[in-house]
């Protein structure tokens, strides 16, 4: 990590693994910036859109050149980091297996693309990482992430102890102030006229934050400045009024080692300067992750994806140790999320009723918040609660959406806290978000669950057993909107012949499902009285122009005969399917055209006939498995076909999965997929 910022001249960098088994990215080095500042990102899921796991499915380097770049791809990046710098992310990739991932920043000065010299030591640096964690997994003791991630200093430089002196001296003479800050904004060292003009002991400033400890100091301007200057690399300055009469200029000059920063007595301008005087003003730092939880949140759109979000987020970035997440069922409340606990002890909570009088059951209930500064506070309260370990503060929110309470948020501390009321505020909102995405995350899986039993009831539950035939279907969502669309399969068996269908109803809503079942049904009908595939399709074609449902649908008909080995086949505008022989290669069956389904009351569809021998696949299937933005479908149809031909065929559900797999290599599917694959065994 400290080979890759030196040769790469990179003013941060950020180090990610995967742990075995786990869906989530965990932050495990950092260097150049502070834990604060990378706290949003210290955990991140898998399938999160962040330039790290973007390039770690990608299986390569994602470049973003400037501010503007960085807020268009990343939003969530752009708002909580909203200066100019660059950005490489880059996987660590052994054979098949991506272990984490790198993310290096470099301040607004830098070159406008990645040198080829900079590349190449990215890339090394990955491959050496992937090659010691693949080392270190195979001989079964896998390298993991650390409950913090580790901070590397910048390389400590020779020091002169006489030239040190010589400094020393130097700044205690001047009349101004000078003092200096280390990349995580603690104070290592203060001159006397600095102390004098901030009008405190340099001794009780050592080794603390100024905007913490300094009331006057606390506001959003000064931690602002401090934030910019880390990030660019570039002097930043602000004025800020220790009293009526006293304003002070502060000018900050980083490095990659930490912050000079010079200390003046400034004009006093009433209309323009920033007050930096309010002792309950919420810091910028937690201004920022409350911006960036916000957007998370509003990604998130099940239960899941809310608690991971709440659970990965709050507890690095807003400083808690524990956090427990409820919501109110029936009553009662159920955890649905913790950290920083173990499961024995949250299992003894879980099902709470909202009437016991706990903490939790009473903000969950009651709707008020409390807060307990410290253990004797919360054991005059509630003698009997249990402590965990070495807690000595906790925050019990209520959860509110639209005027009613839907659970509660727990979060504890191994110190005492104060609770001011700037942090009570900040937490206030903090909950407000949490429960808000919580209510339409549960109004989403609602509807989720709704669409998924329609949908489940429109197709068929299981496919007829036809001796002499091998088959298997798959239908996969596209994963937007409810999560339902008019994509459909069948098969029909009949004494006198076996008939195969699949489409496609335009849409993807409920108006697109009652159609598809209604097609489905007269496909069957008619597939049932024996009717060709051209027949077939034009005489559902008829029915779908007189209901005018404004809808048009793509399907088609296989008829097997399996006695002779024949399929008969019709299509209306559907993607062709796939043949691949039983001594190999594949064959993408471009059949004589019919019109869409709906469009034309009279259009006809056409009947080929072509062999079906034992052993081969014939392969149906919706669009959503081909198509991919910005490709020629036709391209994309022939490697399909291509994939299918170097496949053995020797399971058929083993080769759905196969053909799925492929279409969410391509591209990030963007419609359903409708999947049906038969192979006459005899």
């Amino acid at each position: 990590m400290t080979d890759v910022m030196r040769e790469t001249g990179a003013s941060a960098g950020l180090l990610y693994l995967r742990p075995p088994g786990d869906q989530a990215l965990w932050l495990a080095l950092l260097s150049g910036v502070s834990r604060q500042i990378a706290a949003p990102w210290s955990r991140a899921s898998l399938t999160a859109s962040t330039p790290v796991t973007d390039a770690m499915r990608e299986r390569c380097s994602v470049w973003l050149e400037s501010q503007e770049e960085v807020a268009r791809r990343y939003p969530q990046v752009g708002l909580v980091l909203p200066y100019d710098f660059a950005l490489a992310a880059a996987p660590f990739v052994s054979g098949p297996q991506v272990w984490g991932g790198l993310a290096l920043l470099w301040p607004a000065r830098h070159p406008a693309h990645l040198s080829s010299h900079r590349r190449e030591a990215v890339t090394a640096c990955c491959r050496q990482v992937a090659l010691v964690l693949e080392h270190a997994a195979t001989q079964g003791n896998p390298l993991l992430p650390p409950d913090e991630p580790r901070y590397l200093p910048a390389s400590p430089k020779d020091a002169d102890p006489a030239r040190a002196m010589a400094a020393l001296g130097f700044t205690e003479r001047l009349p101004v102030g000078c003092c200096a800050l280390d990349l995580e904004g603690r104070l290592t060292f203060i001159n006397s006229a600095g102390a004098d003009l901030v009008g405190a002991d340099a001794a009780s400033l050592a080794g603390r934050r100024p905007w913490e400890a300094l009331p006057w100091l606390h506001a959003p301007v000064s931690e602002e400045s401090y934030r910019a200057a880390v990030v660019t690399r570039r002097p930043t300055s602000f004025t800020a009024m220790r009293s009526p009469d006293a304003p002070l200029l502060f000018q900050l000059y980083p490095d990659d080692s930490g912050i000079s920063v010079h200390i003046t007595p400034a004009m006093r301008q009433t209309d323009t300067t920033p007050d930096a005087s309010s002792e309950e003003s919420v810091g910028v730092m937690g201004l920022y992750h409350l911006t960036h939880l916000a957007a998370a949140l509003a990604e998130a759109a099940t239960v899941h994806d809310v608690t991971d979000v709440v659970a990965d987020q709050i507890v690095p970035a807003f400083g808690p140790q524990g956090l427990v997440l409820m919501i109110a069922e029936e009553g009662r409340l159920r955890i649905i999320g913790h950290r920083g606990y173990s499961t024995e002890f949250i299992d003894r909570f879980d099902g709470t009723s909202l009437s016991s009088g706990t903490p939790s059951a009473h903000a969950g209930a009651k709707g008020d918040p409390a807060f307990f500064p410290s253990f004797a506070d919360f054991q005059r309260t509630y003698p009997d609660a249990p402590r965990y370990e070495a807690r000595s503060a906790w925050a019990f929110l209520p959860l509110t959406a639209s005027g009613r309470s839907i659970g509660s948020l727990v979060l504890s501390y191994d110190q005492p806290h104060p609770f001011r009321p700037s942090d009570r505020a900040l937490l206030a909102s903090l909950a407000g978000l949490i429960a808000q995405a919580l209510a339409r995350a549960r109004l989403y899986d609602a509807r989720h669950t709704l669409a998924h039993t329609l949908q489940t009831g429109l197709l068929p539950p299981a496919l007829p057993h036809v001796p002499g035939l091998d088959v298997t279907a798959r239908y996969q969502s596209a994963g937007h909107g409810m999560d339902i669309g008019g994509d459909f399969y069948d098969l029909i068996h009949m004494p006198t012949a076996t008939t195969a269908a699949i489409g496609d109803v335009q849409g993807h809503n409920t108006a697109a499902a009652a159609l598809m079942g209604q097609v489905r049904t007269a496909v069957h009908a008619h597939a049932a009285a024996g009717t060709s595939p051209g027949d077939l399709l034009a005489r559902t074609n008829r029915l779908l122009t007189d209901l005018d449902a404004g809808r048009f649908t793509s399907c088609l008909i296989a008829q097997l005969d399996l006695a002779h080995h024949r399929v008969r086949l019709a299509t209306a505008g559907h993607p062709p399917p796939l043949l691949r022989h039983p001594v190999g290669g594949t064959e993408v069956l471009r059949l004589l055209p019919g019109l869409l389904l709906g469009v034309d009351p009279d259009a006809d569809y056409p009947t080929t006939e072509i062999p079906l021998p034992p052993g081969a696949v014939l392969v149906l299937y919706t669009d959503g498995l081909v198509e991919v933005p910005g490709a020629d479908i036709d391209d994309t149809t022939d490697a399909l076909a291509q994939l299918l031909a170097q496949d053995q065929v020797h399971n058929l559900d083993h080769l759905a999965e196969r053909l799925l797999r492929h279409a969410e290599h391509s591209s990030r599917h963007n419609d359903d997929i409708a999947l049906l694959i038969i192979r006459p065994n005899q």
